[in-house]
């Protein structure tokens, strides 16, 4: 296992990356928060940790994220392949056309619909609670909602989380396959009771192990797989 650090045109990434193999497929792994979980969402550096990862050969990215439920049937241990999104961000660098080139991306459909498949097969093989798809509000953060903004995302998505957007943009403008694999941790504050930190943690160690099974499968999968990608 090799950790690397690298130097990209948007400054520094969140913290070295770890290179490895499972199987016959290298792995890179990013802790997009830091070590030690020293950085805040609306403070991480996404375009460098993208770059980044587009500088190593990254050609797929599956990238995990807790999330607070808006639907009374998205529970906490679940699930969700996200399908869509929503950016209500609101100070982040989204883009890397910035000029003098331009360039206007379609994100109608901004996840890897290849992906999203083989993650759903591999919940159903391992009988693993989940929703095949999704739509992901991303808010700026660090806070939480208000039960006000809460009860007016709950019309119209089905998660909310603080990392997806820029993200998945920028993965779309280098040509790197991405997918969500969203864990729910919490009803978000439209429910009775208030988000509550130490369930969120309760609620994530319970169900690492999940997201790690699905991950370490999907890198078996993923040979066979990516011959049939159409991105």
């Amino acid at each position: 296992m090799e950790r690397k650090e690298i130097e990209t045109p948007y400054g520094k990434p969140s913290a070295p990356y770890v290179i490895g193999k499972s199987g016959e497929v290298e792995v890179i792994f990013l802790q997009r928060h830091g070590i030690g979980h020293t950085i805040p969402p609306h403070k991480i550096n996404y375009r460098a940790n993208i770059w980044g990862m587009r500088e190593l050969g990254v050609r797929h990215m599956i990238c995990p994220s807790a999330v607070g439920s808006l639907r009374m049937d998205h529970k906490p241990g679940e699930i969700c392949i996200s399908d869509q999104f929503i950016d209500f961000t609101k100070r982040r660098e989204l883009t890397f056309f910035d000029g003098p080139k331009v360039e206007h991306v379609s994100t109608a459909d901004p996840f890897c619909e290849g992906l999203r498949k083989m993650l759903a097969e591999i919940c159903e093989d391992n009988a693993i609670p989940y929703h095949g798809k999704g739509t992901y509000v991303c808010i700026e953060g660090p806070r939480f909602s208000t039960r006000a903004e809460s009860r007016m995302f709950k019309n119209f998505a089905d998660i909310i989380g603080m990392t997806l957007v820029p993200e998945a943009q920028l993965a779309k403008e280098l040509g790197i396959c991405y997918a969500n694999l969203a864990m729910v941790t919490d009803y978000d504050v439209w429910a009775d009771n208030p988000v509550n930190m130490e369930e969120v943690l309760k609620t994530m160690a319970a169900n690492v192990g999940k997201i790690s099974a699905i991950i370490e499968e999907s890198t078996r999968r993923l040979p066979a797989w990516k011959k049939e990608c159409v991105c």
